[in-house]
């Protein structure tokens, strides 16, 4: 599997990073984000909004669990960070399945639950305002996607 690797110097470049990608963005894609607390994940689900053409404010949904928005494609943006040693099935595959595009951070906490095929992306603190880029993409369609936005 092809990994992907760049690195932003603020965080208005990985805003925009994530807004290129969203351009690429299908009904049913499945982003994984997982890094530190403050590595820039919510910051990277902003671009994901606005180039999807959201315009309601994006936060990150530690107490809600899910977060809905509507744009170009609905996006689904779940924080899972509460639910390590849970077993309850909360239906996670309606949105992994649905018509919009599903954004999980730590999703490494509901691994037994995620589609097998999905777009891993690891944020990684590189000083104050860079950050290191990981992508893994996990399918045909993800390898696809990478290969237009890598070029």
């Amino acid at each position: 599997m092809e990994n992907y690797e760049l690195v932003t110097n603020s965080p208005d470049e990985t805003l925009n990073f994530s807004l290129r990608l969203a351009e690429k963005l299908q009904p049913g894609d499945v982003i994984t984000l997982e890094g530190d607390l403050g590595a820039g994940k919510t910051t990277f689900t902003k671009g994901l909004a606005k180039g999807l053409g959201i315009t309601r404010t994006v936060n990150s949904p530690t107490f809600t669990i899910i977060k809905e928005y509507q744009g170009r494609l609905p996006l689904y943006h779940m924080d899972v960070y509460r639910l390590e040693n849970s077993d309850e099935d909360l239906g996670f595959d309606e949105y992994f399945e649905g018509d919009g595009v599903t954004v999980v951070e730590w999703a490494h906490l509901i691994e037994e639950q995620l589609p097998n095929e999905r777009l891993i992306i690891s944020i990684e603190h590189q000083g104050d305002t860079s950050r290191k880029i990981s992508v893994t993409p996990f399918g045909a369609r993800y390898q696809e996607l990478c290969k237009e936005i890598f070029i």
